[in-house]
């Protein structure tokens, strides 16, 4: 039976996969005016026969999350957001590998697509909310709106989320937070959606064979620059073949022979070198932040 919740109108970000759809169901239930959105992110030329055009948005994807909505009765949209994912997302994945840093999309994508285009978009439709299958919790209390984790450790994202402000997570929903996955998929299967035993997803969505270094082959030239291997005295002990393939704190695939382990401890962009040391000069005793979000509006008095 729907509980009453005076009919609120709120968005559901659908993926076709058991997460969001569990979460349109969920406040279906609860009595929510719900309206499924699916975006269409990227898309790219298939490699080889057998590999999709990308792990997000593709046709079967896209046909679940509508067989959802059907099976719901709510409306379902697909918004199309190729040149913008490409222009912010794409983009700063490229040049964060090119600037010799790690990157992580899906953060990017969740503060400028899902959290700033889509909620907006779903405002402007004169929603209340915005949800997601996210694994993560939002509390309101006296002082503002608290981001806490997941019932499901194993499972949260609340790390993936930490850039929400307060105007946005009074407006965002996270229906799974208070479930464990296994729960999550009772539910699908109590609500009779097709996607109960659905296969999750672990890579790039828009990594359709899911290596990052084709996409980086293809889509960079500096990423491909091959370059010199350096211990921190300035010897030459190999050469890497681009930057952008390696990571701090790798050990193997290095291609360098030495007599004790060798970690990679730095990337040298201007000299295009790679630099490794042993796993004691490996550690670090400080480090550089940018881009700090503190959730409740204000630093905290101290460290």
């Amino acid at each position: 039976m729907r509980q009453s919740t005076n009919k609120k109108r709120i968005v559901v970000a659908m993926s076709g996969g058991v997460d969001s759809s569990v979460a349109a169901a969920l406040l279906v239930e609860q009595g929510y005016e719900v309206i499924g959105m699916m975006m269409r992110l990227w898309s790219e030329p298939g490699i080889g026969d057998s590999a999709p055009l990308n792990r997000c948005c593709t046709p079967d994807q896209m046909a679940d999350a509508r067989r959802v909505a059907g099976l719901l009765d709510i409306p379902f949209y697909v918004v199309d957001v190729q040149d913008y994912f490409r222009a912010t997302i794409v983009q700063f994945f490229i040049e964060e590998h090119e600037k010799g840093r790690t990157p992580n999309p899906c953060i990017e994508c969740n503060r400028q697509i899902r959290f700033t285009y889509l909620l907006e978009r779903a405002l402007a439709l004169d929603a209340h909310y915005l949800a997601t299958g996210h694994y993560a919790r939002v509390v309101e209390t006296s002082t503002g709106f608290e981001l806490r984790q997941s019932k499901d450790e194993a499972k949260d994202q609340s790390y993936v989320l930490h850039m929400l402000t307060q105007k946005q997570l009074a407006h965002v929903k996270f229906p799974v937070g208070d479930y464990t996955k296994p729960e999550v998929r009772q539910l699908a299967q109590k609500f009779g959606l097709p996607v109960a035993s659905k296969d999750e997803s672990q890579d790039l969505c828009f990594l359709g064979d899911g290596d990052y270094r084709r996409f980086l082959r293809e889509y960079s030239e500096k990423a491909n620059v091959p370059g010199p291997i350096l211990d921190t005295a300035g010897n030459e002990l190999g050469q890497h073949q681009g930057l952008a393939f390696y990571t701090i704190g790798q050990r193997k695939g290095l291609g360098i022979a030495s007599n004790q382990p060798m970690f990679v401890l730095r990337k040298d962009v201007g000299r295009n070198a790679l630099v490794v040391g042993t796993r004691e000069q490996l550690g670090r005793q400080s480090l550089l932040v940018r881009d700090v979000n503190w959730i409740s509006g204000e630093a905290p008095p101290q460290p």
